[in-house]
């Protein structure tokens, strides 16, 4: 009698909690499609999800296409303030006197004006490997270019002609041609003018309001020459500068987490209407340039040795000098892969050069950094060799060697569709180095703000006796 009392038990137990189980999930099902149910706590969760799933008819799928399109819409619309990728980055840019950018390219100022009117005449910049370095230059005109443009589309930065509307701050200083043209002393200078606009710039930033504000974070600066802006980077670095690399910068001065790496202007032809293939180009690899270097530059002279006896190889010493530049663009639209060595720097304009020509590089330089690498992958258009590999005998061209032609083309194919994004133009286009410049630089903004906000934490605001608006420090053991 007990053992069929403890049985009967058990069999209500068991009914009771297999309706209870039922009831639940029906219940579940009846709240509709626009609630996520969590199968995963259910018995037999897969089997339950998977006859929820037959069982949701084509009506509700769409229904639940619109519903998310609708709350990605509104979203849009009350996060564009938060999302710097939707907006286009504002820019305010100090009027300094035109002896900092374009008197030092020849151009006269004509009455109170420091700009020229680019609407009529731009100002050129000098030829030669000076172009390589002209990234202020492009940067400034896209500025002055903002304020008459009709349309923003395709456009990343704007001027803005209130500090305190601007996403960043940026220093029209054309550093590079200034180091190139006005570094050497001139008859009766003590000091050349390249130090001197140095000296001036720094007293001219550090006292002015909007540098005090965040100390100079929120200020861009470029210095893409590597011996530019050399007597004021240590005073300007809480800035973000506009580099080619770091590599005559100490980290705590510049790094990658702090500031942009922008490309060299190409000093060859590109290549344009390219219809060559991996059998057309003759030649296997190409290097033209100077052999003797410092530094990490040294292995050049030490790989001219392991392949300048290689019948399909071309390596070997050249300048910009004469026709120097049409024999590269020659050399390197006819060939299939392009060195790219470090020098005194672990960059070098050659990279840029091999893009233009859509000649694979192949990158031997271990401290290089890269434009815009947070969103583009080099590796699917570029070789790269680690510096001790590259110097063991034969590896460097067995390796090269063992390329074949399907996977070269590969390479070929995606340097056609990343070129773009090197090229300088005036007036700059969607996407091109110019605004993808100005896209790295909106990448910075977020992090460059919450290292602000976050120094604001402990701090006050109050008003001095003369009205002035000032953030102090409260002590901790102010409460």
């Amino acid at each position: 009698m007990g053992l069929l009392t403890h049985r009967s038990l058990f069999c209500l137990f068991l009914m009771t909690s297999i309706v209870f189980i039922l009831s639940w999930f029906f219940v579940l099902r009846a709240t509709g499609p626009h609630h996520s149910v969590d199968f995963t706590i259910l018995p037999n969760s897969k089997l339950f999800a998977l006859a929820y799933n037959e069982n949701s008819n084509e009506s509700s799928v769409m229904r639940a296409s619109k519903d998310k399109e609708e709350e990605e819409a509104t979203w849009n619309k009350h996060s564009k303030n938060c999302n710097p990728k939707k907006q286009v980055l504002k820019v305010f840019m100090y009027d300094l006197p035109s002896e900092f950018h374009f008197e030092l390219l020849g151009w006269k100022p004509e009455g109170k004006s420091v700009w020229p009117d680019v609407r009529a005449k731009v100002p050129e910049y000098p030829g030669g490997l000076n172009l390589q370095h002209s990234i202020e230059y492009w940067l400034t005109l896209d500025l002055l270019n903002s304020e008459f443009a009709e349309k923003l589309r395709g456009r990343s930065a704007v001027r803005v002609r209130n500090s305190s509307e601007a996403d960043v701050l940026f220093v029209p200083f054309f550093s590079s041609i200034c180091y190139n043209r006005y570094s050497k002393l001139k008859p009766n200078q003590k000091k050349s003018t390249n130090y001197l606009l140095q000296e001036k710039l720094v007293k001219f930033l550090i006292a002015q309001e909007e540098w005090k504000k965040f100390g100079g974070r929120d200020h861009i600066i470029v210095a893409h020459h590597p011996n530019s802006l050399l007597d004021a980077r240590m005073k300007l670095w809480p800035a973000i500068y506009i580099l080619s690399d770091f590599g005559r910068y100490p980290p705590t001065i510049a790094n990658v987490e702090k500031d942009v790496i922008a490309p060299y202007r190409h000093v060859i032809r590109s290549f344009v209407d390219d219809s060559s293939d991996f059998d057309s180009r003759p030649t296997l690899i190409y290097f033209q340039g100077a052999l003797y270097r410092k530094d990490g530059g040294i292995i050049r002279q030490e790989l001219f040795y392991m392949l300048k006896d290689e019948k399909d190889v071309h390596f070997s010493f050249g300048s910009v000098r004469k026709d120097g530049i049409k024999q590269a663009t020659k050399g390197m639209h006819s060939s299939k892969f392009c060195l790219n060595i470090a020098g005194d720097t672990p960059s070098s304009n050659r990279l840029f050069d091999a893009i233009a020509s859509h000649c694979v590089p192949v990158i031997i330089s271990d401290e290089i950094e890269l434009p815009y690498e947070d969103v583009l992958d080099y590796s699917e258009f570029c070789i790269f060799i680690r510096t001790s590999d590259a110097l063991k005998k034969n590896f460097l061209i067995n390796l090269i060697r063992s390329i074949g032609k399907e996977e070269w083309t590969r390479k070929w194919k995606r340097l056609k569709e990343v070129e773009n994004f090197y090229e300088f133009r005036y007036p700059s286009k969607d996407n091109d180095a110019v605004q993808m410049i100005w896209q790295a630089v909106s990448r910075k903004v977020p992090a460059m703000r919450r290292k602000l906000h976050r120094a604001r934490r402990f701090s006050r605001t109050i008003v001095s006796g003369q009205g002035k608006v000032m953030s102090v420090d409260i002590p901790r053991n102010f409460w």
